[in-house]
């Protein structure tokens, strides 16, 4: 962020067990602490649009039939290199 507008600086708390996995991921993705909270928040609050977009098509046309299900696993799959 350029120095003129700083970012804001919150003040947490969290289990230790949970601090001492966000340090040692930290430590094995070279990245601060801070970068890594955001991503994974960023990474979080991703996953919330895609459900709060997908509740919004349910409530327009009704929900996933189990074929159209089974088709998004398999194209998930598929992109992420998963075996299924």
């Amino acid at each position: 962020m350029p120095r003129g507008n700083p970012s804001p600086k919150l003040a947490i708390s969290v289990p230790s067990e949970i601090a001492e996995a966000i340090r040692a991921a930290a430590t094995r993705d070279e990245v601060s602490i801070s970068h890594w909270i955001t991503e994974a928040v960023r990474y979080r609050l991703r996953i919330e649009d895609g459900l709060a977009a997908v509740a919004e098509y349910e409530a327009e046309y009704g929900a996933f039939t189990a074929e159209e299900m089974a088709e998004s696993h398999r194209r998930v799959a598929e992109q992420m290199g998963w075996d299924e």
